[in-house]
């Protein structure tokens, strides 16, 4: 079995933002899995493969209320609890690709997705699994993980990396990189990590 991430561009997903009756909640909504055509990593997935996902994950969806996903794909199968940014709490079939809805969560990674959004920025997302590639790339045996949020303006996780690199430039960057890694218990450090990086965005836009 091989470690499977394909990436959809804002564009091939079409992700809508929405939020709850009383804004509260954010989601965003789209194409999650494309089936019966080749991706940009050469590889194509029956349609068939991408119903039994959807059939499993919907399964999945009803025992726990949600799957986890993180901002950004990890090179693993694995999902790691302190990067968890959103939960999949709806996922169908429509035509050949499954559709869904993301809930963003309440977590730091969370709130950073959440940030991006605001600004402006559209999200693409990343389907993580395990399967088998025959030799003409077509898939079989595929297993479904989760869908990651990732941001992909000109190449996948640009956006992602772009940030931290001017996190890291910036004059206040390394304040709110170190912020990031202690708020994880603290609740009012969470709320002032989300003004910073507003603060820091805005700033970065006026320069570009």
């Amino acid at each position: 079995m091989k470690l499977l991430i394909e990436e959809l561009t804002p564009t091939e997903c079409n992700i809508i933002t929405e939020a709850s009756r009383d804004g509260k909640s954010c989601y965003l909504s789209g194409i999650l899995m494309q089936g019966a055509i080749e991706n940009r990593n050469k590889r194509k997935y029956p349609v068939t493969e991408i119903a039994r996902a959807v059939t499993e994950a919907y399964a999945r969806i009803k025992e726990c209320n949600g799957i986890f996903g993180e901002l950004d794909h990890p090179q693993t199968l694995n999902i790691n609890l302190d990067r968890i940014s959103h939960a999949i709490k709806e996922i169908r079939m429509e035509g050949s690709n499954a559709v869904g809805r993301l809930q963003i969560l309440d977590t730091p990674s969370g709130r950073i997705a959440r940030t991006l959004i605001e600004s402006g920025v559209r999200l693409g997302v990343s389907s993580r699994g395990a399967g088998n590639v025959k030799d003409d790339g077509e898939v079989e045996g595929f297993s479904f993980v989760t869908i990651d949020i990732v941001a992909t303006p000109s190449a996948p996780g640009a956006m992602p990396q772009s940030v931290f690199e001017s996190l890291q430039n910036a004059k206040n960057g390394n304040r709110i990189m170190t912020l990031a890694e202690e708020i994880r218990d603290d609740p009012k450090a969470q709320k002032h990590l989300v003004t910073e990086i507003k603060m820091f965005l805005k700033n970065d836009l006026r320069k570009k």
